[in-house]
């Protein structure tokens, strides 16, 4: 399917000012204005973060009572459980919020269910287990926006629970002691981007200063919240959200800390990762210190994580580091076995493909890892993709959408075919009982067709700016590097060049091209990469269009790598 490209023209005034302001790149100053940064004050700070303009934890419903009734559970040496997601996010919440406490002596301990064993989120048997160790109080991070029978439970056995969460509520809240998930219909702080690493953050923030103010840091040391930034990057770029305002801000700061190597268990993740920790980024984060952390959850069980997390021995990190490796080749495998087997049943049957929607299910396929196969095959195919294992008589899986289709709404309106569904926009999680699978694509395709239109279901690409094959220079690269980190809300940009010929090419790999492409003048070369072809036997000398990014050169100084993108 042809993608479309769409183009944007910033403002020309605009982007001079900018320019002139910042000695920058035209090409700098235009992807600046196209963000919607019109001052200099605004682009500077945008280039530079600093802390002044973060928002105030308080400003978050709920953060007052949270905050005063943990302090109240400190001073009292009530018993404490930190209960997390078993995800990225999840993990990096649940070790940020159990080391924080940890410095006050609280009385404290935390949890991660197990993936398929458990389930997602606090349920009716975590409260069971809670009462068995005499807890008093339940801080969930990452979850329990949707645990109404848990919190009631929890309520009956006088304990009292406190959600942070981040997750799409449902129409009803949980009636918690304090539920603080900025996308509560009346918060109103704005801060509906954070993850749920992002929400624990906060309340360490909102904890910090009530600590403070009650001469808690007189008996113990006040910690930083720096010290903590590199977990809050690690959840918020694994969890996709977008990285804009105080999510940029921390990000940006966070990187730096992780590149001090202060904490063992990135050190070893990077290490076994082949990542130089001196230039990490957030692409290394996305895709290599995020999977190994997912991959314990989906093969294991992601308690590993937390204890690597929190784990301050370097030779211990190492040993776990390894472990996460090994966990996320097989979870590659086990990824690479479901889609091959989709394509073949695609093939083989194209009314799969009816309707724009794509779901399927089967009793072999190991549910953990249904989400990632579905966003594979959600991008391939430009439609939502929902997978589900049948194994059991309660189906469960995953599901993932495209371009600004809100999944999580859609499901709501099929709620009757439901047990259970959360998440967001983009992602979600699902579970049917197996005498409603087949009514399910019917459901879901009704209410795409009442909500979407043929635009929806095309594949686009947001062209930021037209270049010249001699604008591709260090510096212009090494000024695009300061845009960073790139991901949701801040997205790598995309060049488009034109009429580009191909002085010579190999192929490296087996699969990915390596070429010096050249203008019409032939005076101007440069190197460029083409990844992961389907066909090396039919390859163009010519390119009337060519999309690329373009990066710094990691391994040759003062170089650039321009990196072809499929059209």
């Amino acid at each position: 399917m042809e993608i479309k490209l769409t183009y944007t023209t910033p403002d020309s005034q605009v982007v001079q000012r900018l320019q002139k302001a910042l000695d920058c790149h035209p090409v700098i100053a235009g992807l600046l204005a196209d963000k919607g940064i019109t001052t200099a004050d605004d682009a500077k700070f945008f280039l530079n973060p600093d802390y002044s303009r973060l928002s105030s934890p308080f400003e978050l419903k709920d953060m007052d009572k949270a905050v005063k009734r943990i302090y109240t559970a400190v001073s009292n040496k009530e018993k404490i459980l930190v209960f997390g997601d078993f995800d990225a996010d999840g993990v990096t919440a649940t070790a940020m919020l159990y080391q924080f406490l940890s410095i006050v002596e609280a009385d404290l301990s935390w949890y991660v269910p197990h993936r398929t064993k458990e389930g997602y989120s606090l349920q009716l048997p975590h409260i069971e287990m809670a009462v068995s160790m005499d807890v008093d109080l339940i801080i969930t991070v990452d979850c329990g926006i949707s645990s109404h029978e848990a919190v009631e439970a929890a309520g009956k056995e006088d304990i009292d629970i406190i959600i942070t969460d981040h997750h799409e509520p449902d129409t009803t809240i949980p009636k918690a002691f304090a539920v603080i998930n900025p996308k509560q219909a009346d918060c109103n702080a704005c801060l509906e981007y954070l993850a749920g690493v992002g929400v624990a953050f906060y309340l360490i923030m909102g904890l910090r200063k009530v600590f403070r103010d009650n001469g808690v840091w007189e008996q113990f040391p006040e910690p930083k919240l720096s010290e903590y930034l590199d977990l809050f990057t690690i959840g918020t770029i694994g969890d996709m959200v977008p990285l804009v305002a105080d999510n940029r801000v921390l990000c940006v700061a966070g990187i730096k800390r992780i590149r001090m190597g202060l904490r063992p268990a990135l050190v070893s993740m990077a290490r076994t990762s082949r990542v130089d920790m001196d230039k990490l980024n957030s692409d290394d984060i996305s895709f290599k210190i995020v999977p190994r952390l997912n991959a314990a959850g989906r093969i294991s069980h992601a308690r590993i994580c937390v204890s690597h997390l929190t784990c301050p021995a370097p030779a211990q990190a190492e040993t776990t580091a390894a472990l996460l490796d090994e966990l996320n080749r097989k979870r590659q495998l086990i990824e690479k076995e479901i889609v091959e087997d989709i394509e073949r049943r695609i093939a083989s049957d194209p009314s799969i493909l009816e309707n724009r929607l794509i779901v399927l299910w089967d009793s072999k396929w190991e549910a953990s890892v249904l989400g990632i196969a579905a966003s594979r095959l959600a991008r391939k195919h430009t439609c939502p993709v929902v997978l589900l294992n049948s194994k059991d008589d309660i189906a469960k899986g995953s599901c993932r959408s495209i371009n600004q289709i809100n999944i999580h709404k859609v499901l709501s309106e099929t709620r009757n075919l439901l047990e259970t569904f959360g998440g967001h926009a983009m992602a979600a999680g699902l579970s049917v009982k197996k005498e409603n699978l087949a009514r399910l694509k019917p459901a879901l395709t009704e209410i795409l067709a009442l909500v979407c239109t043929e635009k929806d279901f095309k594949p686009v690409q947001k062209i930021d700016a037209v270049i010249e094959i001699t604008d591709i220079t260090p510096e212009l690269v090494s000024q695009i590097d300061m845009l960073r980190p790139f991901g949701t809300g801040n997205p790598e940009p995309v060049f488009l060049m034109k009429n580009i010929w191909v002085a010579s090419s190999i192929i490296i790999g087996g699969c990915h091209r390596k070429m010096t492409l050249t203008d019409q003048s032939r005076k101007y070369q440069v190197e460029a990469l083409h990844f992961n072809l389907s066909d090396t036997t039919c390859l163009p000398e010519f390119f009337p269009k060519l999309m690329v990014k373009l990066k710094v050169d990691r391994f040759k100084q003062n170089c650039v790598q321009v990196i072809i993108q499929d059209m």
